[in-house]
């Protein structure tokens, strides 16, 4: 059997830079390297393209950008090329992105790899998008009746209501966080009115097109379910986030810190199957493929809610994408394997 030339995408320009080479590390680790040939390609942070031929370790220490192990490359039609050797040409049928927020999940690099008649994992340019932009997300899940909390929408660039307006609408607390990042940066809970204004700045600040929510914080906890499929979904398990502070920040995301993540989740069987049909809506209501994960929230009414949906959540070894689907059966590396499965079914470029 042919091995398949598979392209691993790390890096990028995003706040959540890091998160991806941890990702892409523990991917590495788990990934059955004598199905592929692997090309990796790091992204720095001012967005230029290198091709990586280092180890695993460089990459999660953040020192695989060197002279030795690099070099400058610039995608082309189904492949890829060294800036320092345009005319060899390395053929890609695949890629994996494993990049997190701005640019590598936003639909963005999708649109690239669009152009260049590449396969990918994951989400289509439009999924991505609507899926990453929280303001957008919730309209669209407002037409397909998916229940998510009240919500404003700040602009940076337009007339705002005031904290008293937004108060009229929605009784604090409050969730502040940018409409495109991810990892909880800028994230903040509004209790009063002097928290109100240096939550906003540092949402902005995080924002990358200048959009902020204001959200009903919700009275309960945490769940996720893991999807994964084309035209085919499949639900994977249910987790449970316990949280020890106010939110579900980035020290309690990655380094295991005022936060425990339960699989599966202490709920009941209804609850349980009712959290994996509401994910499966909202994968199909923002046209979802390849894989997303779904957060939501068990309410203290026992409702389940939408929270956001993840296109390309953490492949850490203890994300919890991966060990949902473990829990429903799928190993992590049986998982790469399908994944990579699913974005070879999926026509790319012109038809």
């Amino acid at each position: 059997m042919n091995k398949l030339n598979l392209a691993v995408l790390f890096g990028g320009q995003s706040s959540e830079y890091s998160v991806s080479l941890h990702s892409a590390g523990s991917f590495l680790r788990q990934i059955r390297k004598e199905n592929y040939n692997l090309i990796l390609i790091g992204i720095d942070q001012n967005g230029v393209f290198y091709l990586y031929n280092g180890d695993v370790e460089q990459i999660e220490h953040d020192t695989w950008k060197n002279d030795q192990d690099c070099t400058p490359c610039a995608f082309i039609h189904k492949g890829v090329i060294s800036l320092e050797d345009p005319e060899n040409k390395i053929d890609i049928d695949v890629v994996f992105p494993i990049l997190h927020g701005k640019n590598g999940e936003d639909g963005c690099v999708q649109g690239l790899l669009e152009l260049m008649n590449i396969h990918y994992v994951g989400c289509d340019v439009m999924s991505s998008s609507i899926s990453m932009d929280k303001e957008i997300m919730h309209i669209l899940c407002k037409e397909a009746n998916i229940p998510c909390a009240p919500y404003v929408c700040l602009k940076k660039y337009e007339e705002n209501p005031s904290f008293e307006e937004i108060q009229k609408q929605i009784p604090l607390p409050w969730i502040i966080k940018p409409c495109n990042a991810g990892s909880s940066y800028g994230v903040h809970k509004v209790e009063t009115r002097e928290d109100f204004e240096p939550a906003v700045e540092d949402a902005f600040y995080y924002d990358g097109r200048g959009k902020i929510l204001v959200e009903k914080a919700i009275d309960g906890f945490e769940i996720g379910c893991a999807v994964m499929g084309n035209e085919t979904v499949f639900t994977g398990s249910i987790d449970e986030i316990q949280i020890h502070g106010s939110i579900f920040d980035f020290e309690g995301k990655y380094e295991d810190k005022g936060a425990e993540i339960i699989c599966p989740a202490r709920i009941t069987e209804q609850q349980f199957k009712d959290a994996q049909k509401l994910a499966y809506r909202t994968y199909k209501a923002m046209n979802c493929t390849g894989l997303a994960r779904v957060d939501m929230f068990l309410t203290s009414d026992q409702e389940i809610i939408l929270n956001e949906l993840n296109t390309i959540p953490g492949f850490t070894a203890t994300s919890r994408y991966p060990s949902m689907m473990n829990d429903a059966g799928i190993s992590f590396p049986d998982l790469i394997d399908k994944l990579i499965e699913l974005a070879m079914q999926r026509k790319v470029g012109v038809c």
